[in-house]
């Protein structure tokens, strides 16, 4: 037997859980569906965080169309989910005449656009606004709406409101088949996965690099998926964090941008090349292309504090650069939010927005609840938590004074949170994802026995059955020597 809803999406994502947390605030029973065994696993994970102003895009399209209102959005997603959210600004660095040019005409492009506040600044303001900026930049794109986020916050934020507003979350469930069966107000779909068949009237298809492939079984659109693999470096905390800084960009990208996150670290984001699909392989080649693109941006950045390097894949519909976000011109009651590359982060809220208004105008009845919540209490960081507060907090539980990971001060009881919270973490990178344990300058040198030991205690599993991240991550085999 299927369990049936109004509505399933499919993916995971910071795309389909914005979406899911749009749609909860209706009548409307949701399932998101999702291939891996937690929460934005798939580009969402993969990506340096920006929040991009919307100055980039061609006027007219549709990622023109969503992104400076996507960046609009995120100060109230913030307020009301409670993740991390910096708005430090921006500057496109230009070197020359020809940049000046470039500059211009992305800044008319931003008008057109709707990004508020463009300007083209000189080499003093640049200075003034980021003193550690190329001190051979003679002139920039400054842009004060732009700023970053950890995209896999704002999606587990998302989702946890969306689940909290009676949103299911199906892990595990890769989508096998879709039969499409019915007609008119009698039409809907069925998803076979192996986590049990869901049955429903309305798909949404936010799969990611998989969208192609949804699209496919349910006999809707036909289009390829090209993996654009993007490697990304982190370094080191430091005292004071970077505004992003950008280059002029290229046809097909952003170029290499260097910037701060929510946390303090420095991230050098990102390259573009078309690699076989699923590949996360971080290349040398790409790396050093990173830090030297870096250091012409910010000539004394110190390439050497680099903590981490990985990779994901951009998921871009062949034959275009835009956004496919609609309903299916082949299967009615199929929404495609399809080819969601950069600026999806940015993009997210106002994607959800954009395809609330695409159901309405396929008249679906959307009726909000009365008992809608849209404020999600962030948990306790300890970390960046006033004294007084931690002080209540291992007063409430001893367990919240046993720190675990030293790197970010991440206590045993909030690790615990992690997992017990809904959705939680399953796994070690899934509580990283949550509280960074593991997150910090020695990448879980130290504290991944400890987290995977609570894990296992709290998911009544042995420590050999914990996972690193997905299905078959597995960290340990056989007995362990010495866990407390």
């Amino acid at each position: 037997m299927a369990e049936t809803f109004d509505s399933a999406i499919v993916g995971a994502g910071i795309t389909g859980c914005a979406i899911a947390r749009q749609l909860a605030r209706y009548d409307l029973s949701i399932c998101v569906v999702e291939t891996a065994n937690d929460i934005a696993l798939g580009a969402s994970k993969a990506n340096g965080g920006l929040v991009h102003a919307g100055y980039d895009p061609a006027p007219g399209t549709v990622k023109a169309q969503v992104n400076a209102r996507g960046c609009e959005l995120y100060g109230t997603w913030a307020q009301e989910l409670g993740f991390l959210f910096r708005r430090t600004g921006s500057m496109v660095l230009g070197f020359n005449d020809e940049d000046r040019a470039h500059l211009e005409k992305l800044r008319r492009n931003g008008l057109a656009n709707g990004v508020p506040e463009l300007s083209i600044v000189g080499p003093d303001r640049i200075r003034e606004l980021e003193p550690r900026a190329s001190a051979d930049a003679t002139c920039a794109l400054w842009c004060p709406s732009t700023g970053f986020v950890d995209p896999f916050e704002v999606a587990i934020a998302a989702l946890e409101n969306a689940v909290a507003n009676g949103v299911t979350f199906m892990r595990s469930a890769s989508v096998e088949a879709i039969e499409v069966a019915g007609s008119g107000d009698d039409a809907h779909f069925t998803l076979a996965t192996p986590a049990g068949n869901v049955r429903c009237r309305y798909l949404i298809n936010a799969a990611g690099n998989g969208a192609a492939d949804i699209s496919h079984m349910a006999g809707a659109e036909e289009f390829q998926m090209i993996w654009r693999q993007g490697n990304i470096v982190v370094l080191d905390k430091e005292p004071r964090t970077l505004m992003p800084l950008y280059p002029v960009p290229t046809p097909v990208s952003k170029g290499v941008i260097v910037t701060g996150t929510v946390h303090g670290n420095t991230v050098i984001t990102a390259t573009a090349a078309v690699r076989e699909p699923g590949d996360t392989q971080t290349y040398a080649s790409d790396v050093n292309a990173l830090l030297t693109g870096a250091r012409k941006l910010v000539p004394d950045l110190d390439t050497r504090r680099v903590v981490r390097a990985f990779a994901g894949g951009r998921p871009v519909i062949q034959g275009t650069n835009d956004f496919f976000i609609g309903q299916s011109a082949v299967v009615p009651g199929l929404f495609q939010a399809a080819g969601i590359q950069s600026p999806g982060v940015a993009s997210a809220p106002a994607i959800a927005e954009r395809m609330e208004l695409v159901m309405r105008e396929a008249s679906v009845e959307l009726h909000e609840r009365a008992d809608w919540d849209p404020v999600r209490r962030a948990p306790d960081d300890f970390d960046r938590a006033p004294l007084a507060r931690k002080e209540e907090l291992i007063e409430s539980d001893p367990a919240w004074g046993q720190i675990v990971c030293r790197c970010e001060t991440v206590p045993e009881a909030e690790i615990v949170a992690a997992i017990r919270r809904r959705p939680g973490a399953v796994s070690v990178e899934g509580v990283k994802r949550r509280c960074r344990a593991g997150m910090g300058r020695c990448q879980s040198g130290f504290c991944q026995s400890r987290v995977v030991a609570i894990l296992a205690r709290e998911l009544g599993c042995d420590p050999s059955e914990v996972l690193l991240e997905d299905a078959g991550s597995w960290l340990v085999e056989g007995p362990l020597k010495g866990v407390r």
